[in-house]
């Protein structure tokens, strides 16, 4: 986060009353049509030296109301702060989405903002606030001329090999493996982090050492397979060949993310390590024996070299 990033965890810990530019959703990956909002409203609020927010829920709405349980998030919510930061936002709210949150009225919610926030813009693209969605554009506008602000729409038709950026396509690319798509609609690497963990050792008998990584169970990982990845331990970047699987050969049942840290030798144990998913070289598959499968993750080892070295 940027030095004058200031966090709070909810709309009612902010304590300074200042006029505010705020931006109000998910903003699940800060991708480029999120990016396209957050910098247009920058833009204007530093014209009129007003302060810039975003009000990110967490956890995601569609959790709550539609009671999703199987792994939907494009980054840790940390990662979504650090995000937004770095584009200077100046205040960051992580408000809890709960069942009171869903049941609040449109116009209640915007009175909060404007009493905590001083809100003097409201941003957006294709949004609405407020239970059941009923706060959309042209009610957010006519509230807002009773209360003191303007709804301001972003057109966000930003597009990435002529298609919508959007959270959704984002996760169904993921979903299909096919990283070209997702990076390009994230305008960066996608990742994902976790302390490294000790496994079953079997990458050390045939050669190939691997770190496993204790992921978020919540994140969406790309599809089954093994992919060209940056490896991060701390400011060190490393090339890897990273499978992400149940590991079949070995009859494996649980999803692992393991990476081989290509010419690297270390005890990393307890260290965080970060991927960034580049290219996927592979499906997973089941291989004859240990033998197959180490000339195969050696050939693996190699496209990487090509793909990224």
């Amino acid at each position: 986060m940027t030095q004058t990033a200031i966090r709070v965890d909810k709309l009612s810990d902010v304590t300074e009353h200042v006029p505010t530019f705020v931006a109000v959703g998910s903003f699940d990956g800060v991708h480029l049509g999120h990016r396209a909002v957050l910098n247009a409203m920058i833009s204007e609020a530093k014209a009129v030296r007003a302060r810039t927010a975003v009000l990110t829920f967490f956890p995601h709405p569609k959790r709550v109301i539609q009671q999703m349980t199987e792994p939907y998030y494009l980054g840790t919510l940390d990662e979504r702060v650090a995000l937004l930061a770095s584009l200077g936002i100046d205040l960051i709210i992580t408000h809890p989405f709960n069942d009171d949150v869903r049941h609040t009225r449109a116009a209640t919610f915007v009175d909060d903002l404007c009493r905590y926030l001083d809100m003097r813009q409201l941003w957006g693209g294709n949004f609405a606030l407020g239970y059941k969605r009923e706060g959309d554009i042209p009610t957010l506008r006519q509230l807002g001329e009773t209360r003191g602000y303007t709804v301001q729409q972003v057109e966000a038709m930003v597009p990435w090999q002529g298609e919508r950026v959007s959270s959704s396509r984002i996760r169904r690319s993921l979903l299909e493996g096919d990283m070209a798509e997702v990076n390009g609609c994230l305008g960066r690497p996608y990742g994902v982090s976790g302390i490294i963990v000790a496994g079953k050792r079997l990458g050390h008998t045939i050669g190939f050492p691997t770190a496993n990584i204790d992921f978020w169970e919540e994140q969406l990982l790309p599809a089954n397979g093994v992919y060209a990845t940056y490896a991060w331990l701390g400011d060190e970047r490393h090339l890897a060949a990273t499978n992400v699987g149940v590991r079949p050969t070995v009859n494996g049942s649980a999803v692992t993310v393991e990476a081989h840290l290509l010419d690297f030798d270390a005890d990393i144990y307890g260290r965080t390590l970060r991927l960034e998913f580049i290219d996927r070289i592979r499906p997973e598959m089941k291989f004859a024996g240990l033998d197959a499968l180490k000339t195969q993750i050696a050939a693996d080892v190699a496209e990487v070299r090509t793909l990224l070295g």
